[in-house]
């Protein structure tokens, strides 16, 4: 097969699963695109542990189109589930949205003010503009599309004819306590709390709930529109189906070779959709992934449609740091769209890239992100400038699995992701946002005055990710951190400074004019307090007393106070470029 895109060979988990996928696809469906899938249930927003059941099968796809395969990726769209809860916090909902409850999704009105017709299509179209921006392709299918036109009527009725064999898989399971939850190590937050809930399809009724015997299929009632029904009888010849609805009352006899009203309980849905697509490859969560569960069930279950259970890694939590600040105002978790607003889809990409399907790990919406974003650089620049393991050139050089996560990051098969042309420190451009509010004009002449000899021609040349980390600062930074420079001079203070403090203030205004870069304002800040103490500016951590950075810290924290009345700041390189030299001079009693 020919290679389309630069493949990163069996280096990662996501080239072994593709080893794998490639492997047993040609064993059951040789010569047809390789088929994975993931389902998504657009119930209230989609957050950032779901996205975890797109990404896993999307990085393994994409690695095994760039290798010449056709692939396919589905995403289910769950949208015939019933409607189970209304959930908190969503804007133009309100508690007569539960007389909903009990309904498809899609027969669910969206929240007030949407511009979509329905609840399922209202959440569907946020995740599909994120997907869209994460550089991940996909066929979608409606599962309200689906059954109400038909399609698994064959499968509806195969179901209903077998129903002994499924009960019988069921019941081996029925009596089965759910194995003992293991101590957590910490308590689970927000996120991992929700995430561990799933979709709900997980704890669905299974269909054994009516006195006439077990049926596979549940229909939505005529008269409320509700899956609060129960199937009376079924005659096999004719596909004659009884049901009543125990919230209505409502009563009917229907012939199921013609009736479109209704879908497969969960546990016999999956797997009938396994067999009908031909899936290969589809994780799930720990809510179906358990013992007695719908995926260890449906790998029985498959067979009597006539299929095989895929390939399907269980995929740990996504946790938040962080989200605290948002849960008040969207009472839910954060949805990749929240993420993308504050990091490019590069490095949520990564995130998902560099962890195994089984290890968890969380997306930072703290400081803590500023860290991330550091870790990211560095590596970018360790893979654009060739230093790896492999090649031999030292202990500052990339392992093979981290070049491999970067390459999935910043490109697809079909190409490179758009990058930021001058990826400036996202700590840095936070630090400018912030002192700057809003006023571009103010904000280009600081990132003009990071690299003198380079300087960059506008604010365009460091998007996305200057909006990103201004949304960063809007969004996640509460206002009694943000930061505001004093409008005058704090007289009091400079009038009560000891000597050497006073000394320690000149030195930095006599080099002020001469240090006016981000890297000479470094050496500057860090080294006045070295020259205080009789050393050279240049002197390494090795060749001074631990009492330094002592006086370091004590300088600095002078330094926050006279610009912006807080011990601390952003750093203080950039905030005072972000100042100015005439301000600063101002400021500090010149």
């Amino acid at each position: 097969m020919p290679i389309v895109a630069q493949s990163t060979e069996t280096t990662d988990w996501v080239s072994r699963f593709a080893d794998e996928v490639i492997e047993e696809s040609e064993r059951r469906a040789p010569g047809k695109p390789v088929v994975v899938a993931s389902g998504l249930s657009p119930s209230g927003p989609i957050h950032l542990g779901n996205l975890r059941e797109v990404m896993t099968p999307h990085l393994v796809a994409d690695e095994v189109r760039r290798r010449g395969y056709q692939v396919r990726h589905l995403i289910s769209w769950d949208d015939y589930d019933r409607y189970r809860k209304v959930p908190a916090g969503i804007a133009g909902v309100d508690e007569s949205w539960a007389e909903h409850i009990g309904k498809p999704l899609t027969s669910v009105p969206a929240p007030q003010g949407s511009p979509y017709p329905n609840w399922a299509e209202h959440f569907r179209a946020a995740m599909v503009e994120s997907l869209a921006e994460l550089g991940v392709e996909f066929d979608g299918i409606s599962q309200t599309a689906q059954y109400t036109s038909g399609v698994y009527r064959e499968q509806v009725l195969h179901a209903m004819k077998h129903r002994g064999d499924i009960d019988a898989i069921l019941d081996q399971y029925r009596t089965k306590k759910a194995p003992a939850k293991k101590q957590q190590q910490k308590a689970l937050d927000e996120a991992e709390l929700e995430a561990e809930e799933g979709s709900g399809a997980a704890s669905e009724d299974d269909g054994s709930s009516g006195s006439a015997g077990y049926f596979p299929y549940k229909p939505y009632c005529g008269g409320c529109g509700k899956d609060l029904t129960t199937v009376t009888a079924y005659d096999d010849d004719t596909t004659e189906l009884t049901y009543t609805c125990t919230e209505c009352g409502f009563a009917e006899t229907v012939r199921l070779s013609e009736f479109n009203r209704g879908k497969l309980v969960w546990k016999v849905d999956w797997p009938m959709r396994w067999a009908y697509e031909g899936v290969i490859f589809e994780p799930s969560g720990v809510d179906h992934s358990s013992p007695g569960s719908s995926f260890q069930v449906g790998g029985q279950i498959v067979g009597i449609f006539g299929g095989k259970q895929p390939i399907g890694p269980m995929y740990a939590f996504v946790g938040i740091s962080g989200m605290a600040k948002m849960s008040s105002s969207r009472g839910g978790v954060p949805t990749p769209a929240d993420a993308l607003k504050i990091m490019e889809p590069q490095i949520l990409r990564w995130l998902y890239a560099r962890r195994r399907p089984n290890q968890s790990f969380k997306i930072a919406f703290d400081q803590e992100i500023q860290r991330l974003y550091d870790e990211w650089d560095k590596l970018d620049a360790k893979v654009a400038g060739g230093t790896s393991q492999a090649s031999g050139s030292g202990g500052g050089s990339a392992l093979p699995g981290d070049i491999a996560a970067h390459s999935r990051a910043v490109r697809t098969a079909g190409g490179e992701l758009p990058r930021t042309p001058r990826p400036l420190p996202y700590r840095t451009l936070a630090s400018v946002a912030d002192i700057t509010a809003g006023h571009e004009d103010q904000a280009l002449r600081i990132l003009k005055e990071l690299d003198p000899e380079n300087p960059l021609g506008s604010v365009d040349e460091a998007r996305p990710r200057y909006d990103k980390a201004e949304a960063w600062i809007i969004t996640q930074v509460p206002a009694d951190q943000r930061t505001i420079v004093r409008g005058e001079p704090d007289a009091e203070l400079l009038k009560s400074l000891d000597e050497a403090s006073q000394q320690s203030v000149r030195l930095l205004l006599d080099g002020l004019a001469e240090h006016w870069s981000l890297d000479g304002l470094t050496h500057l800040v860090y080294g006045v307090p070295k020259v205080q103490a009789g050393f050279s500016a240049d002197a390494t951590p090795k060749e001074l007393p631990p009492e330094i950075k002592t006086a370091q810290r004590t300088f600095f924290a002078l330094l926050y106070h006279l610009l912006v009345g807080r011990d601390t700041g952003p750093r203080l390189p950039t905030l005072l470029l972000a100042v100015g030299q005439e301000r600063v001079r101002l400021l500090l009693g010149a």
